[in-house]
């Protein structure tokens, strides 16, 4: 590059750098990237977070100190970034990215969004945000050592909901309570059954699954059975018996019935169930070092030593729910305790109750420190991955301010891998069966005081071209609206959990000449003639159709290829290459039209053919 190039190009990166930009989350990545933008020069950085910092965060946050516990990320990370440019002008929002304040026309004026945040709900949303406003978005994000980059820039790269996520994890009853098998299991047990039983929400189920199949049934009604037992027990709660009560139920009685069910132990080995007080009389040494094993989290402990922190817990819990109950009015709700990966107590009695069932069942024990992580969702955060994902995130934004996606990457760091330590790849297309960004968006006023479902359908016939087209309306609580449910038509969106920033989706049940998928953001207004009207009042919407279904002839009739994605991350297929016409052999130009494409099978030596129409 030439001088005069390299200062043009200088120049050009420095106007666009006075550019506003939007960052969201102000933890891990978020430090050190919005250090980054700040040295970098950035005009204006708006950064948006509804934590508060906490003694965990301060090994890896390097802008807080311990002075700031207790206070806002995003205010305290404007005042320590600030020193490092006091050119740039940072503005700090304590709330939720999702708050109505934050609504398309607010996206729509950052010239770019970072994404550094912790959670797959609110990644979504700002996605969504983003591809509504059609705004770029850099997502980052990392696991321990191994940490992401992607660049997301509607109808050029593909989303973030281009593929799949993982599901949170849940577990069938059936395993939790009569059949656990690792320690996983037990922590589960203990924290969403064993503990919300006691001090918490009776049968809060949430990380079980409780769905009526055959292997869950019986459990779903012993598990009611015993619910009834544990509450009385729950009326115990600080009296000389109650940790006596409540071992001999869950470790003794209930694995002696477990016990008795034959069949089910005729393959593995069955429990072994605990006395009480047998187990109290070997444990006089733990006893006597009870504050020396409280205070020992990384080792495992045994069995008699997690008796004395499983009785040592109870005792605290139930002394803070007596108080809570102290000061509890009748016309209020009844007070609980919940598990926090923080809060000692809840944590040493899932860790204690854990690994006394898993010792039941012949299951290895964990540390408290192991137990903490795996019952806190807790993902290993490492400060110097953060650092390199938040450094690459601001050179790729290079490329995006200058609208030079062709040179945009999606970079993975995988310091394990036996190739580099960074790994890049061209940004993947969009994925055209992707419900995000495949469809056609539109934003749209609404007077959420006035208006109906009613309105809204007729909006859409009318203003989006559906006429008598049937089709569905959809929001994220459910179906609205379909030519077969007609009920919620007199209602007023409020009711039916339409608010700002909502998003509804129309889908096209037509066969022939179908819409692609239409998805809708609602932008509050007050309208003084409708109740709807569109952003741009005379904008002619102009949705694309659905693509025909491929129609793939093969003979060996499974109907796939073997494409792999190359380094630059183009779909190949070694097999398979496009013929001009005067290569198809005479059966394949029986069935080629001008709007066919043929490509033949080759290799295989059976003249497949794939007609695409």
């Amino acid at each position: 590059m030439d001088l005069s190039l390299a200062l043009e190009y200088t120049l050009t990166l420095t106007r666009d750098l006075q550019a506003r930009v939007l960052m969201v989350g102000a933890g891990g990545i978020g430090c050190e990237l919005l250090k980054n933008l700040a040295l970098t020069g950035f005009g204006e950085i708006h950064i948006v977070d509804l934590d508060t910092i906490d003694l965990s965060n301060l090994n890896r946050q390097f802008l807080f100190r311990h002075e700031h516990i207790g206070k806002s990320k995003a205010l305290v990370a404007k005042e320590a970034a600030a020193v490092f440019n006091p050119n740039v002008k940072i503005v700090a929002h304590h709330a939720n990215i999702k708050d109505m304040q934050f609504h398309v026309e607010w996206f729509r004026g950052f010239k770019l969004v970072f994404n550094a945040l912790d959670n797959l709900e609110a990644r979504r949303h700002v996605n969504r945000m983003c591809l509504a406003a059609d705004v770029p978005l850099i997502e980052s994000g990392t696991t321990g050592f191994n940490g992401q980059v992607q660049v997301i820039k509607k109808g050029i790269t593909a989303c973030y909901d281009c593929t799949t996520k993982e599901a949170p994890k849940t577990f069938p009853v059936c395993t939790i309570r009569s059949t656990p098998s690792q320690p996983i299991h037990c922590i589960v047990w203990g924290k969403s059954y064993l503990l919300n039983e006691i001090f918490g929400t009776s049968e809060d189920q949430a990380a079980l699954d409780v769905s009526e199949n055959e292997d869950n049934a019986s459990e779903i009604a012993e598990l009611k059975k015993e619910a009834e037992a544990l509450r009385k027990i729950r009326e115990s709660v600080g009296t000389e018996q109650f940790s006596e009560m409540l071992f001999d139920k869950v470790f003794n009685a209930d694995i002696v019935r477990l016990r008795s069910m034959k069949e089910m132990w005729k393959s593995r080995e069955p429990p072994k169930p605990l006395e009480y007080k047998t187990l109290m009389s070997q444990a006089a040494e733990a006893l006597a070092a009870k504050d020396q094993i409280l205070k020992d989290g990384q080792r495992i402990w045994t069995l008699e030593e997690n008796l004395v922190v499983f009785n040592d817990s109870l005792d605290r819990l139930s002394k803070r729910m007596l108080k809570l109950l102290a000061t509890h009015s009748d016309d209020s709700q009844k007070p609980t305790i919940s598990f926090d990966k923080d809060d000692e107590d809840t944590l040493d009695f899932v860790a204690s109750s854990a690994n006394i069932r898993s010792y039941i069942f012949g299951i290895e024990a964990k540390s408290r420190f192991d137990i903490k992580q795996m019952a806190g969702n807790i993902i290993p955060a490492i400060a110097t991955t953060n650092a390199i994902v938040a450094g690459l995130s601001v050179l790729e934004s290079f490329k995006v301010l200058r609208g030079e996606y062709d040179k945009a990457r999606e970079v993975f760091l995988t310091p394990f891998a036996p190739q580099r330590l960074l790994g890049t790849d061209r940004p993947r297309l969009p994925n055209p069966e992707c419900p995000v960004c495949s469809a056609y968006t539109v934003n749209i006023n609404v007077d959420l005081s006035k208006a109906t479902l009613n309105d809204l359908v007729e909006y859409i016939k009318q203003q989006l071209g559906y006429g008598e087209k049937e089709f569905a309306v959809n929001s994220d609580a459910g179906l609205l609206y379909d030519p077969d449910e007609t009920d919620n038509l007199d209602k007023n969106l409020n009711e039916l959990g339409i608010k700002q920033n909502s998003f509804v989706t129309v889908v096209d049940e037509d066969d022939e000449d179908t819409f692609i998928n239409v998805v809708i953001n609602i932008q509050e207004a007050k309208l003084a003639d409708k109740p709807i009207e569109g952003l741009q009042v005379d904008q002619e919407h102009k949705i694309p159709r659905r693509p025909k279904t491929v129609l793939t002839i093969q003979s060996n009739g499974v109907g796939q290829t073997n494409g792999k994605r190359t380094a630059d991350g183009e779909p190949k297929d070694p097999k398979k290459r496009s013929v001009a016409e005067d290569e198809v052999s005479p059966a394949a130009k029986k069935v080629k039209n001008d709007d066919d494409v043929v490509i033949i099978d080759d290799d295989a030596g059976t003249g497949a053919i794939e007609i695409i129409d």
